[in-house]
């Protein structure tokens, strides 16, 4: 579903999430998977397997694999629960950096009274923001 609204925050393009159920399910076993894991590596930090020789690489292992399992989580739900929006958002110049007003895009003359300011705004630019 496409908007011809061109205004700041209309909505562009909206895409329903697909919502399947075998991502439902492996979202489900995933979730299951990191419990035991989680669990495993909470037993084992308890329990002193960091003070052994491989104990330690070993509850990095548990760690890594923990992280890894909640990151496929979180691609799966991102990809199939969550909506694909595109809104409308104001767009800038490519030259145009964040602290440029559209005032001074041209710049401006450098008078000799106030020449000292002039320099330091050049120089730093959040001067008296």
């Amino acid at each position: 579903m496409s908007s011809t609204g061109s205004t700041y925050g209309d909505i562009h393009r909206y895409e329903p999430a697909r919502e399947s159920t075998a991502a439902a399910i492996a979202i489900v076993l995933l979730t299951i998977i990191e419990v035991v894991f989680v669990f495993l590596f909470t037993y084992g930090f308890v329990s002193g397997w960091g003070l052994r020789d491989t104990g330690n690489m070993f509850l990095g292992g548990i760690l890594a694999v923990v992280f890894v399992d909640l990151a496929f989580i979180l691609a799966l739900y991102r990809k199939e629960f969550l909506p694909d929006v595109m809104i409308v958002k104001k767009r800038r110049r490519k030259w145009e950096d964040l602290y440029v007003r559209e005032e001074d895009a041209d710049g401006v003359t450098l008078s000799s009274d106030d020449a000292w300011e002039q320099v330091k705004r050049a120089v730093y630019p959040y001067y008296k923001r």
